[in-house]
């Protein structure tokens, strides 16, 4: 409406672009792929992690994830898992393999699965195969990401320097921030300190200037008279 003021013009338009922005499709994705871990321990759980984030969180799709395994002294890899399936093809993870990714969505993009009891039997390549269909308008596009890591069980988890100088690294960045903040806050405390007492000497001065003009004034008052 040409009747409209410039800034109810501007109003409508900041709402229009708000209420576009917040709808779903709009929606941030808090998704990271992050590589698995590749050292399981001996008789205890391992997380077999892998993730693929959707590009455009505004399309639809739906994913499923096949595992594969290969075994040091084998040539290739056997089916062994498939998320909405509840057979196990391979003897060697009867019972042992559980679903740990993503749930109560067709549109998977975490396809995590858990080992109960590792072996050392277990040790060798995985491969996650992330099978996505992304539906648009008028047609579907099918996608596939493959992820393989080499995966070994040790007795005892061992800590490598990496990891060992990283925490060493954390703990120390801590500390140093920890003590500038102390550092910041005793100057800032001695400069307010010092802002103030000059205010005060400003304001002594000023209240000794006020009098003694007023006793002066006094003074002329009387002898005038």
């Amino acid at each position: 409406n040409k009747c409209l003021p410039q800034r109810s013009k501007l109003k409508i338009i900041q709402d229009h672009w708000l209420r576009a922005m917040l709808r779903p499709q709009w929606k941030l994705q808090a998704c990271v792929e992050v590589d698995s871990n590749t050292e399981a321990v001996a008789d205890e759980g391992f997380k077999l992690g892998c993730i693929s984030c959707k590009r455009r969180g505004e399309v639809k799709a739906t994913a499923f994830v096949k595992w594969s395994f290969k075994a040091s002294d084998e040539n290739k890899f056997l089916f062994i898992y498939q998320n909405g399936r509840a057979d196990i093809i391979d003897s060697r993870f009867s019972d042992r393999l559980h679903w740990n990714g993503s749930k109560k969505t067709d549109d998977l993009q975490d396809g995590s699965i858990l080992i109960l009891n590792v072996t050392f039997n277990d040790s060798g390549t995985y491969m996650c195969t992330f099978n996505r269909t992304l539906k648009y308008l008028n047609y579907e596009f099918q996608t596939s990401n493959i992820k393989t890591f080499n995966m070994k069980v040790v007795p005892r988890l061992t800590r490598g320097l990496a990891s060992i100088l990283s925490e060493v690294m954390m703990y120390v960045s801590i500390i140093g921030l920890q003590v500038w903040l102390v550092i910041e806050m005793i100057y800032c405390y001695r400069k307010i300190s010092a802002a103030g007492e000059e205010a005060l000497r400003e304001s002594a001065a000023e209240y000794l200037a006020i009098a003694s003009e007023s006793k002066d004034h006094c003074a002329g008052v009387q002898v005038a008279e």
